[in-house]
């Protein structure tokens, strides 16, 4: 899948990459088809500070990849001056709108396809993922290599390769987001079940149309 990507996209795609597990196999995946890719990563400025020396680490591992750190229009102090302290307790869609969504569609324009680490087990939104989709939030081309791969396949690759990880997936955060909206599950919940805890919330919206997956 990755090879199509490459030949039928080339240096057209990019990887808005959220630097979580599936991200650590889909970065070492593509670095043995294209050495240079492009990675987004955006920056909300919240961000865990054990997600930003894993950057670091990739960044060492990866020298080629050319990464990208995308912050949002306002920073923190600004935004709070703007909408108010603790947005993400307020208006949880407006902040993600402001510091993910609309970063992420200033930063693909230049590009016809993004790539996603998304699997059809991590949540019933992501269930009908498919290899190639479109993407109209966004008018782009979607490509998820890893709608197939489980849970324990992605731990098995990292463990046989010797990726690094995100440490914070030792301490039961299966999925990683804002330090304010992520916190680790307990056992037998859902994967994302520690994404915007106890508010019905489970996506950010850059997986979602119109209340479903893209």
């Amino acid at each position: 899948m990755l090879k199509w990507a490459d030949h039928s996209f080339g240096n057209r795609l990019v990887y808005a990459c959220s630097f979580g597990a599936e991200a650590m196999v889909l970065l070492d995946l593509l670095s043995k088809v294209q050495k240079d890719a492009r990675i987004l990563f955006l920056d909300t400025d919240f961000h865990f500070k054990e997600t930003k020396q894993l950057i670091e680490r990739v960044e060492k591992r990866y020298p080629s990849f050319e990464i990208t750190q995308a912050k949002p229009a306002l920073t923190p102090v600004e935004q709070a001056a703007t909408y108010g302290e603790r947005l993400w307790e307020t208006n949880q869609d407006l902040c993600c709108q402001m510091r993910k969504l609309d970063v992420l569609e200033h930063h693909l324009q230049p590009y016809d396809a993004w790539l996603s680490g998304l699997r059809r087990e991590q949540s019933p939104t992501r269930a009908n993922t498919e290899y190639v989709n479109a993407d109209h939030k966004f008018q782009k081309i979607k490509v998820c290599p890893l709608i197939h791969w489980t849970e324990e396949e992605i731990w098995m690759y990292i463990r046989l390769h010797q990726l690094p990880y995100n440490e914070l997936h030792d301490q039961h955060y299966p999925s990683i987001g804002c330090t304010h909206c992520t916190r680790p599950v307990l056992p037998g919940e859902d994967e994302r079940a520690g994404r915007w805890a106890g508010t019905g919330k489970t996506e950010c919206g850059l997986h979602t149309e119109g209340g479903r997956q893209t």
